[in-house]
């Protein structure tokens, strides 16, 4: 018991001591958001001596993301809403003129475009350019004047979008694979203590309910990482889009991460399966006793020991080596089959009422045959992955 505790203790001090590149991220993106918003404003105000020149760095900033795709993709959106929103304000205020109910009809359609999906998070903006433009089209004096001012925001807006980009691409914009790893890394790491930390409570015979809830709490968490980790992929391959750092030697590996895709695939299904293992251990009658009972349990930790070897080399999966690392998968993988298979033989020589679904044996057994499918078809897969990629690759 002393040793298991000790293990959490020390899992615990792991997890404070894994570094994060999120505020080094954040510390990156506010210095070129910084750098970005300055050479929009010395454009704006200096050069052109606009009239708002706070559109240019307002839009380098609003654009601003970690990935060079992000930005890009921003950008076109945003200079699209822009457009549209000083349109709208253009057309009925030339027509109609800048009064009360011109400036209802500019707010209707405008927030009525804002809600096509092509525009993402930036059809907001169409509504706001519409009424920053209309303030602009209504302080103006003269038809010439007004149609300047409206094509000097667009005109402002194209700039820092412009400047935004740029300065995105030119101070290197990170390829983000290593926070995909890691992200695989501590969902798998997360999955691999835990089950650690079950197997020899199992074969002592000597955990209680409340170990069993803290064991359910932590699958809990490791489930909720699922959605990180996906995060992290889609990060890692946007990062890939545009940008010139693709093209380094050592960067060139990194294609499409179809491999990742199948581990993270796999450590989620492992993930909801463990969670089911613990809330069944939780649970688990505490007035069960009895040499056959010692016997599966003991079983059954060997077999969790085999999947907690599987997850923790998944924990130190790296792309480069995806195909000596899913050989080595399969083949734990096929010593965890030999385990339920020895698990469920010795199951059914017993007494144990297995076809009782209120007691926990017969679906503990279903567990196992879950948690051992799960990682043969994960390294089937994983090899499968590889391999394709080796054959595009040639």
């Amino acid at each position: 018991m002393f040793q298991r505790r000790w293990a959490r203790v020390r899992e615990g001090l792991g997890r404070v001591g894994r570094p994060s590149r999120s505020g080094r991220q954040t510390l990156a993106l506010i210095g070129k958001s910084t750098l970005a918003a300055a050479a929009s404003w010395y454009v704006a105000h200096d050069l052109l001596v606009a009239q708002t020149p706070a559109f240019g760095p307002f839009s380098a900033v609003l654009i601003m993301q970690v990935t060079l795709y992000q930005s890009l993709l921003q950008a076109l959106r945003y200079m699209a809403a822009v457009c549209a929103g000083v349109i709208v304000q253009a057309a009925l205020g030339f027509l109609a003129g800048p009064d009360l109910l011109t400036f209802v009809l500019v707010a209707l359609i405008a927030l009525a475009i804002g809600r096509w999906r092509r525009l993402g998070s930036q059809g907001t903006q169409v509504a706001t350019a519409a009424f920053f433009a209309f303030s602009t089209y209504s302080a103006s004096t003269g038809n010439q004047q007004r149609a300047e001012q409206l094509g000097q925001i667009v005109l402002l807006v194209a700039i820092g979008c412009t400047i935004g980009v740029v300065v995105n691409l030119l101070l290197w914009p990170p390829m983000r694979y290593r926070s995909a790893e890691a992200g695989i890394h501590t969902l798998a790491g997360d999955l691999s203590a835990l089950l650690a930390d079950i197997h020899p409570a199992l074969r002592e015979h000597g955990f209680d309910e409340d170990e069993a809830q803290r064991w359910r709490r932590r699958a809990a968490d490791a489930t909720s990482l699922v959605s990180q980790t996906r995060a992290a992929l889609r990060a890692a391959v946007e990062g890939r889009y545009y940008n010139p750092r693709r093209f380094l030697p050592h960067n060139r590996r990194h294609k499409a991460f179809d491999g990742y895709r199948e581990v993270i695939d796999a450590l989620e299904r492992v993930a909801h399966q463990t969670a089911s293992l613990t809330r069944t251990l939780y649970q688990w009658p505490r007035n069960e006793t009895g040499t056959d009972r010692d016997g599966f349990l003991r079983d059954y930790a060997d077999l969790l020991e085999a999947l907690a070897d599987i997850t923790d080399r998944f924990s130190v999966i790296d792309e480069e080596h995806l195909s000596d690392q899913a050989e080595e998968l399969c083949e734990a993988a096929t010593t965890a089959q030999d385990k339920r298979a020895r698990l469920v033989e010795r199951a059914e020589d017993t007494s144990l009422p297995l076809g009782d679904p209120s007691r926990p044996y017969g679906i503990l057994l279903a567990e196992a045959t879950r948690l051992t499918e799960e990682a043969q078809h994960s390294c089937d897969s994983l090899q499968h992955a590889t391999a394709n990629s080796s054959t595009a690759g040639g």
